[in-house]
């Protein structure tokens, strides 16, 4: 299961936590503007946006989890388990494999705007990339430099798309139902509580943190979606880069999940394999894994953007200690 949000200061940032029990050798991949992306049904794109993200890479494919172009959009894919449902092959549309999914937008748009007018034309295709890599179920989320988002879900009436007030998506159930679960906790706030339980009745406050009592601290994914959207909304910082982007690791980190706590049976847990997040203005990607706290940081443009070559950086994934004497 997984967690992803948006966030803006001064700049505008997204990211999310992959939660899920094995690790495929995610990478942070560069992709130039000239590296040839090649579909099974829609025409190949050989020129487009540059990408930068995190990706398994196979038979030289780099299959994207999140990502944002250079243009400042930015898309990720969430487990949306029983519930998405990929279509057959439809004439007259786009029609796009879900592991083709990421590059297709990214690569071609350069807002909102025009992202929902080519998925206006999109069918999502029910193709597995491999027998190896069966397809996977799942929703999407999308945003800007405008700090807007949107969901994306395909089921089986079809493509459904949502304007994101939270700017937060998580798993299951769809998006709109975990949007209006919110309205049971409309009565939490992050100031200390009064008394509406019985007036008259003489009601102490004992400890600081108590007008968020009842805010769901567990790992699902209708809990975790009101956790995240709580402390998102609730969050302050400076606008500097580095006050955001820690800022936006805080956010993260409080609906993050510690191996062990989610028991899969037959010894495999579900655990936060890493955090991420963009500026999507600068084009800078950062991210954390479960076994390394110290963020690190890779700059799209410090690349060089118009080869056709794509550039495979490594997670840093053993623990990064400051020590100080």
């Amino acid at each position: 299961m997984c967690t992803a949000a948006t966030y803006q200061t001064k700049n505008s940032y997204f990211g999310r936590n992959l939660d899920y029990d094995i690790t495929y050798g995610e990478e942070a991949i560069i992709v130039p503007r000239n590296f040839p992306f090649n579909f099974r049904e829609a025409n190949p794109l050989t020129t487009h946006y540059a990408i930068i993200g995190i990706a398994c890479v196979v038979d030289d494919y780099p299959l994207f989890y999140d990502a944002i172009n250079e243009k400042g959009v930015g898309m990720a894919g969430l487990n949306f388990s029983n519930n998405a449902v990929y279509h057959e092959h439809v004439d007259g549309k786009d029609n796009i494999t879900q592991f083709e999914f990421i590059p297709w937008m990214l690569g071609q748009c350069a807002n909102l705007i025009e992202v929902k007018n080519l998925l206006s034309r999109i069918n999502l295709r029910n193709t597995s990339f491999s027998e190896q890599l069966p397809i996977a179920d799942l929703h999407w989320i999308f945003t800007d430099q405008t700090g807007a988002s949107i969901v994306v879900e395909a089921v089986a009436d079809g493509l459904k798309i949502y304007d994101n007030p939270v700017g937060i998506l998580t798993n299951n159930p769809p998006f709109n139902e975990q949007l209006f679960g919110l309205n049971n906790y409309m009565h939490l706030s992050a100031a200390s509580p009064q008394n509406t339980f019985a007036p008259g009745l003489e009601l102490k406050e004992y400890s600081r943190g108590m007008g968020a009592i009842g805010l769901p601290g567990d790992l699902s994914s209708e809990s975790r979606f009101v956790k995240a959207t709580f402390t998102k909304f609730n969050s302050l910082s400076a606008d500097d880069e580095m006050s955001s982007v820690s800022q936006f690791f805080h956010i993260l980190h409080s609906v993050d999940q510690q191996n062990g706590c989610c028991n899969l049976g037959n010894n495999h847990y579900e655990y936060t394999i890493y955090s991420d997040c963009y500026n999507l203005n600068e084009g800078i990607f950062y991210y954390t894994a479960y076994n390394n706290h110290q963020i690190s940081a890779i700059k799209m443009h410090n690349a060089d953007l118009d080869t056709s070559e794509f550039t495979r950086i490594p997670i840093i994934e053993t623990e990064q200690i400051n020590y100080q004497n």
